[in-house]
């Protein structure tokens, strides 16, 4: 038995999503006829309260046009140091938009607004000028830590008063509204621009959402355009979105569930794991992470090593009670 933890992405589409995708009414989405795509757009853009929602084929690619909305070369974006476009995005901000990356260390991957206010410099001829805020919710290096909408709106607070831009990067903001109760409308309010994913958690498999206003989305829609994401029949991967908002959304509680089971069995078998999951996402610590993720995988468990003593394992989908049953095993026997 394979039980593969080592990301959400990793997914695959459920036979209903399949006959939706088989079944998409579909139109040329570049010249906004795909009727699929429009409806799907317009249902995200009002679940989280805002005016439109562009279809992108990548939470990274959304991000980097989030940054290149409001930002020009040689400007700053100031986000947390365990951040997904800083670490994981290739230096796309660097290439796509010319801009520098102002780090500041928060709490499992949540800003304190004090540190985001200290971190804001005052304009002098010297800096690259802070243009932007950029938040992720969950964090995904933070352990899926969820940060609450009060964090949320005294982040977006501090940044606005210092003349800044705020974007959130929700690639998993689906499960910060499940594990906390927030509305996706009041977490994403304080926000100019939300990235939300469809292929992590939700389980499709393309896709994220670009949400703001529609001025925003017009002018997203041509740096989407640059960078090659502009698509013809795509109401084939929004169907697959459709149904994911359908039937995956409230199942999401489900990941959150067996990754604190996880969490509590790989506590009392004495790893060094870190805090309790808020929702889906879990790290711990051995000497040799990569050593010990190769053990891991012969015994038919798939993990991450993301340093050299930390260890990623990830809920999703396409682990049932059994999967969760079965790695507790393998990591029991490891320890023996």
């Amino acid at each position: 038995m394979w039980v593969d933890l080592r990301s959400d992405t990793l997914t695959r589409p459920t036979s209903g999503m399949r006959r939706a995708m088989a079944e998409a009414e579909v139109g040329d989405d570049v010249f906004g006829e795909d009727p699929t795509v429009n409806r799907l757009e317009q249902r995200v853009a009002e679940r989280l309260g805002k005016e439109y929602a562009l279809f992108m084929p990548s939470g990274s690619m959304a991000n980097q046009v989030a940054i290149r909305l409001y930002t020009e070369p040689g400007d700053e974006v100031v986000m947390e140091a365990d951040a997904h476009p800083f670490h994981y995005e290739a230096g796309a901000a660097a290439v796509v938009s010319g801009v520098t990356i102002r780090l500041v260390q928060g709490r499992r991957g949540v800003l304190d607004p004090a540190a985001v206010r200290a971190a804001v410099r005052p304009p002098n001829v010297h800096h690259a000028p802070a243009r932007l805020l950029s938040v992720e919710n969950t964090s995904n290096r933070g352990g899926g830590a969820v940060v609450p909408v009060e964090r949320c709106r005294e982040l977006a607070s501090v940044a606005h008063e210092a003349g800044l831009h705020v974007h959130l990067d929700g690639a998993r903001l689906w499960n910060a509204h499940v594990a906390s109760g927030t509305a996706l409308a009041d977490f994403a309010a304080p926000f100019d621009v939300v990235n939300v994913c469809m292929s992590k958690g939700l389980g499709a498999p393309v896709g994220s959402r670009l949400v703001g206003s529609r001025s925003v989305a017009e002018r997203a829609r041509r740096f989407r355009k640059m960078l090659g994401g502009g698509m013809r029949q795509v109401g084939v991967l929004a169907a697959a979105a459709e149904y994911a908002l359908d039937h995956h959304l409230v199942r999401l509680a489900d990941d959150h569930a067996r990754a604190r089971r996880l969490w509590e069995a790989l506590a009392a078998a004495g790893y060094a794991v870190e805090a309790a999951p808020d929702t889906n996402i879990l790290y711990f610590g051995v000497a040799d992470a990569p050593a010990f993720v190769a053990r891991l995988r012969e015994a038919g468990v798939g993990a991450i090593a993301i340093a050299h003593d930390r260890v990623r394992l990830v809920t999703h989908l396409d682990v049932d009670d059994a999967g969760v049953a079965r790695a507790i095993e393998v990591f029991a026997s490891l320890r023996g």
